[in-house]
């Protein structure tokens, strides 16, 4: 892969760490909010607990795909992007275009996906 192209990934990486910090900050910020908010109604505190779930659920979807990012960027490092951690075989362009931080080709997602690797 050429150094232009690998300074792109880099760029788009950078840049969905950074919306995924903020997203989990902003979540992190609400959940804190509706703890501390007072809530006297039964329906009030069922629906301000379901809403701190629901945004301690999506933080953690976040720092999933937060730490996928992070280790597509170590490979850049490491001169590894690109490659499908699993085989070794070279990720299809379209794929990285579409998820920079994918670390499988598609007929490893596809075992991943069923179970047979990690």
């Amino acid at each position: 892969m050429q150094k232009k192209q690998m300074d792109d990934f880099k760029k788009k990486l950078e840049k969905k760490r950074k919306e995924i910090l903020a997203t989990i900050n902003s979540a992190r910020s609400a959940g804190e909010e509706s703890m501390v908010e007072e809530v006297k109604d039964v329906a009030d505190k069922a629906s301000s607990s379901y809403s701190r779930e629901l945004f301690y659920g999506l933080s953690d979807v976040e720092r999933r795909i937060l730490q996928l990012v992070e280790e597509a960027l170590a490979r850049i490092e490491t001169r590894m992007f690109g490659q499908c951690v699993h085989c070794g075989e070279k990720i299809q362009p379209r794929r990285l275009d579409a998820v920079p931080w994918a670390r499988h080709c598609i007929n490893c997602q596809e075992m991943q996906e069923k179970g047979f690797i990690k």
